[in-house]
């Protein structure tokens, strides 16, 4: 049986979602390959109706249907430990969870409203009134009057990133010497900013920064070949 992805569409087979970068790495990290990449526009919820959900990524293995990133990350770990761990034990696993749900919480709603305006200007068209409404509501304002205070927001995003920061003055990568999930969790937000936006989220003397391209380096440049905007 084969395996695939479902995960979302762009314009111009943009390919940005946070959530499904986890997941693409984290498959890479295991050495599992996919069959078929599926991609799904915002509007399009019926291509994964039969995962019982509204939400990508999606992975089908075989006869299982998994969703949500870190439900498919627990799911890779339990069934192919014979791969390179992505947590390692039950104590990494709960670190991992917390850095994870840290990325959502914390740096993915800090970058969201600055780059939530890029973000529509690169959905597919027929997803913009669908993506205007949804997110509009979301902050309680127009996507444009968030834009507009896209600069004020980003004096205080650099304090966010200090604990980022200081632990990678010490180490190559978040999960020490080599990556692991906890690295995938918080790359995917950079990656997602670069796919979209065009602000520089990283000045290039920021460890930061460092660590994010040796992260793109991964998989033989996963992390590059994708289309996407420097950060």
């Amino acid at each position: 049986m084969p395996r695939v992805l479902y995960e979302l569409l762009g314009n111009d087979d943009l390919r940005f979602s946070p959530f499904c970068w986890r997941t693409r790495m984290a498959l890479a990290h295991k050495g599992l390959e996919l069959d078929e990449i599926i991609p799904v526009a915002f509007t399009e919820k019926e291509k994964i109706a039969f995962s019982g959900q509204k939400r990508v990524p999606v992975l089908v293995d075989n006869e299982t249907t998994v969703f949500d990133s870190w439900n498919i990350a627990c799911y890779l770990e339990e069934n192919y430990p014979d791969r390179p761990p992505l947590f390692g034990n039950a104590a990494a696993r709960g670190e991992a969870f917390f850095i994870n749900s840290w990325t959502d919480r914390v740096l993915i709603a800090s970058i969201f409203p600055m780059v939530v305006k890029d973000i529509f200007d690169h959905v597919l068209p027929k997803d913009r009134e669908y993506f205007r409404e949804t997110r509009e509501k979301i902050m309680g304002d127009t996507l444009e009057a968030t834009h507009a205070k896209r600069d004020a927001r980003f004096k205080n995003f650099s304090k966010t990133l200090n604990i980022l920061r200081h632990t990678l003055k010490k180490e190559a990568f978040l999960c020490g010497e080599t990556p692991a999930y906890a690295d995938y969790s918080v790359f995917s937000a950079f990656q997602w900013a670069r796919c979209v936006s065009s602000l520089p989220l990283l000045a290039q003397d920021d460890p930061i920064d460092d660590w994010y391209k040796r992260m793109q380096d991964l998989f033989d440049g996963l992390g590059q070949n994708l289309k996407g905007i420097p950060v």
